[in-house]
């Protein structure tokens, strides 16, 4: 029997209108402190997007804490139980947008969003031959992992999407569209983006990556490598199964590696994927560059 592990992650957005969200930010900080959780938390007007660790205690006070505000009475919480904390600190922010986009048409996604897909109808759907598998990621947290002939999406920051879509997608769009994203809030957001470009025919994988690794009967079949996460872990795992294959390749010598590192020199810092053998003879640095740069300035 495995031993029940004494901290949770907790991972969960919800869009709903949130009157006097920068105050409302204040007092959830102040909460947070005096609950000592740590974590990443954006509250904006349009909603609440958060993840956060904390132990098994607090992380049940919270879940009952946010539920007991009618505004995010019917929040869903995705769980991952771990052995410490996942953060360091503890950041709650006001932001303009939950997700920065920028787009250019208002978009509401408790109006216009892809329709939702369970973890069973999303693995079904992966395997028709009529459909066109998105990532609505970032490429660098593609290259970790992601759903079997996915489409890369080759863009570093969320807001390149509409861009992106108008120059590499148009040919698509009266194709079944399967999106999909860590936890599922920036499908809400890129599937509105896409039903007002003009795709006809959007789906999204409710709950994300993570709800489809923890369903018990896909056990995250079809996605192979690891998925990135924002916090100290970097990356989960997701599928379950004996067909998990890596698909990350490390930074100095293109090996098959699934750990994702930050260049031991702190004034580059750079996240890149690197093998074992690379990371000893390495010594933790991107570049020889970085390297030499550090050793001349001790």
């Amino acid at each position: 029997m495995n031993e029940a592990k004494p901290y949770r992650v907790l991972l969960y957005y919800k869009f709903v209108a949130v009157p006097d969200a920068e105050q409302f930010a204040a007092e959830h900080l102040a909460y947070c402190k005096e609950l000592n959780v740590k974590g990443r938390i954006l509250i904006a007007d349009e909603g609440i997007n958060g993840t956060l660790s904390g132990t098994v205690e607090q992380t049940e006070q919270y879940i009952e804490h946010m539920h007991a505000n009618p505004l995010f009475a019917d929040m869903v919480f995705k769980i991952d139980d771990v052995d410490q904390h996942a953060f360091k600190k503890i950041f709650v922010r006001y932001k303009k947008e939950l997700v920065t986009l920028r787009y250019d048409k208002p978009l509401d996604p408790n109006t216009l969003s892809g329709t939702r897909l369970s973890p069973k109808e999303f693995h079904e759907y992966l395997q028709r031959e009529d459909v066109i598998v998105l990532d609505g990621r970032s490429d660098y947290e593609y290259d970790l992992g992601h759903f079997r002939n996915a489409i890369r999406p080759d863009l570093e920051t969320f807001k390149e999407f509409p861009e992106w879509l108008r120059e590499n997608m148009a040919a698509f769009k009266d194709k079944p569209i399967l999106t999909y994203c860590t936890g599922g809030i920036r499908c809400e957001k890129l599937t509105g983006v896409m039903m007002s470009e003009g795709f006809n025919d959007v789906y999204q994988l409710d709950g994300g990556i993570v709800t489809y690794g923890k369903d018990e009967e896909v056990q995250g079949k079809l996605f192979d490598g690891k998925c990135y996460v924002f916090d100290e872990r970097t990356s989960v795992v997701i599928n379950q199964t004996d067909e998990a294959v890596v698909v990350g390749k490390c930074h100095h010598c293109s090996e098959p590696a699934d750990t994702y590192i930050n260049c031991a020199d702190d004034s580059c810092h750079l996240q890149h994927i690197v093998c074992t053998d690379c990371q000893e003879t390495k010594h933790g640095y991107c570049s020889t560059a970085c390297e030499e740069h550090v050793v001349g300035v001790k």
